[in-house]
């Protein structure tokens, strides 16, 4: 396998010959790795992930397995729209796997944060596992590892988010076609290989997804209210030119209620939060000044539309001191 360096050298990859030149480079580089044998990739929808499956479907075809786990924390259209693109537009070979009932079973009545976040990522990894027994011939494993990890790993910034974490019977050669591009690159060789532009430019998503901003213990009708309260803020922000101008926007949902009044009725329901930020490197963000008349617009439309919720709220505060997620 190639070593995990990035050449000094190597331009960045800004347009869409030099993506090409990339494409071309990696196929091979794939094909000689691989030879006639399978490989396995967790295919999330995020772009890293997704520009490796469209990348290894180019090279390789039907050798690549896709498995797309469904754990019912993402957002709303994103798994039937990994489904369409792949399967009915590419053709993958592309596993479907429902585990929602299965994750928010595992999910009730916890409320730590890091407990939430462990949870979902052990149950990730046994679904997945489970997935891969199941499958004969495989030898690869396919990862959307990008330069930035590799460097954070090194410095140990972080743990390599990436590399492993599956059962010890589960020895695979690993394939890292985008291991040497920023992300910034790795959403321009997307588009030179036919991805639709709102996959390549999807904003940042947590790993445990929705699980993070439904807060507190997650139950299913208050995370069905962050999914349909969070399309609805997408929808705006795009109607108003703000996608792709700002960096990262989303709702969460807070255990507690509040006293309302809808339909001349008091009423207990949850408040919603809103948070849009601007941010390099995630180290730091400032929050987006949104037009007044759009959070107006915004909070109309979720406190008629999104059953249980009676508040909107906007979140001024910059990194530091808060975060850029709640949990």
């Amino acid at each position: 396998m190639p070593i995990l360096t990035r050449p000094e050298t190597m331009e960045r990859i800004t347009n869409k010959a030099l993506a090409e030149a990339f494409i071309a480079e990696q196929i091979a580089d794939i094909r000689a790795q691989v030879g006639d044998k399978k490989v396995l990739l967790a295919l999330s929808g995020g772009v890293d992930s997704s520009v490796v499956a469209a990348l290894l479907i180019k090279a390789i075809g039907k050798q690549l397995v896709c498995v797309h786990v469904n754990h019912g924390l993402l957002r709303k259209g994103e798994p039937e729209q990994v489904i369409r693109v792949f399967k009915d537009e590419m053709d993958a070979n592309l596993i479907y796997v429902d585990a929602v009932d299965r994750f928010l079973d595992k999910l009730a009545g916890v409320a730590d944060p890091e407990t939430k976040r462990k949870i979902i990522g052990g149950e990730f990894i046994e679904v997945f596992a489970e997935q891969a027994r199941k499958l004969d011939g495989i030898e690869f494993l396919a990862q959307g590892t990008i330069w930035p990890d590799i460097l954070e790993s090194e410095h140990g910034i972080k743990a390599h988010h990436n590399a492993g974490g599956l059962p010890e019977d589960l020895d695979f050669e690993l394939v890292e076609p985008v291991r040497i591009l920023f992300k910034d690159e790795v959403r321009v060789v997307g588009e030179a290989l036919g991805l639709p532009h709102g996959m390549v430019y999807r904003q940042p998503f947590p790993g445990p997804g929705l699980g993070v901003r439904c807060l507190g213990a997650i139950t299913r009708d208050r995370l069905e209210a962050v999914r349909e309260s969070d399309a609805i803020l997408r929808e705006e922000f795009a109607k108003a030119g703000l996608e792709g101008k700002v960096w990262q926007y989303f709702t969460a949902i807070p255990d507690f209620k509040s006293v309302g009044i809808k339909d001349g009725k008091r009423c207990d329901e949850w408040p919603c939060i809103l948070r849009a930020v601007n941010t390099r490197d995630a180290m730091s963000a400032t929050v987006e000044n949104v037009p007044f008349e759009l959070l107006s617009h915004i909070t109309e439309r979720i406190t008629n539309e999104v059953k249980g919720v009676n508040r909107v709220l906007f979140d001024l505060t910059p990194k530091p001191t808060g975060t850029i997620e709640w949990e």
